[in-house]
């Protein structure tokens, strides 16, 4: 009987050897778990980026748009403002009493 719990020992080590380099189906489910959740909180950071940058993109073209009228407004005034020095310059000087 000596051989035959040898044997039953031998057999157990091997069974418990062989069962501890196996993963569980719950340790995986957890680790997965854990993936899982920190993709979630990436794509929520991604989200909140993307909102922000497009934010920033409209506000980009309106200041764009306003700069551009803007410039117009002030090639307009460049005109008049030319035409009252040339008009300046050009009448005598009275004197002031």
């Amino acid at each position: 009987m000596s051989s035959l719990r040898k044997s039953l020992a031998a057999s157990a080590v091997l069974v418990g050897l062989s069962l501890s380099g196996c993963a569980t189906t719950e340790y995986v489910d957890e680790q997965i778990a854990a993936v899982n959740t920190r993709i979630s909180s990436l794509e929520a950071t991604v989200q909140q980026v993307n909102g922000t940058a497009q934010a920033a993109a409209t506000e980009a073209q309106s200041a764009s748009g306003a700069a551009a009228t803007a410039n117009q407004r002030l090639d307009a005034l460049t005109g008049r403002v030319d035409g009252i020095e040339q008009r300046l310059a050009a009448a005598p000087r009275r004197p002031r009493n």
